[in-house]
């Protein structure tokens, strides 16, 4: 499997390019399972972040996270 990657401009070439070019050089280097295990790393997810977090945390001032640390730890308020 000596078969010379393919070079193409990143700065000219098509997305479909790119992406074809790109496996193709990935596969060469790692064999299709390091391939697949690589772009499995580049997994974005679903969900919006930013919202979920503000439903869970909300939004505490500083004093509520002083206090609920203070909590945790066994300690009184800071109040």
């Amino acid at each position: 499997m000596n078969a010379a990657i393919e070079t193409i401009d990143g700065g000219t070439a098509t997305p479909a390019e790119l992406r074809r070019v790109g496996i193709d050089a990935l596969v060469k280097a790692l064999g299709p399972v390091g391939m697949a295990r690589f772009l499995q790393q580049f997994d974005p997810g679903h969900g919006d972040y930013t919202t979920e977090r503000q439903a869970i945390l909300g939004n505490p001032t500083v004093d509520e996270l002083v206090d609920e640390v203070g909590r945790r730890r066994g300690t009184p308020p800071s109040k």
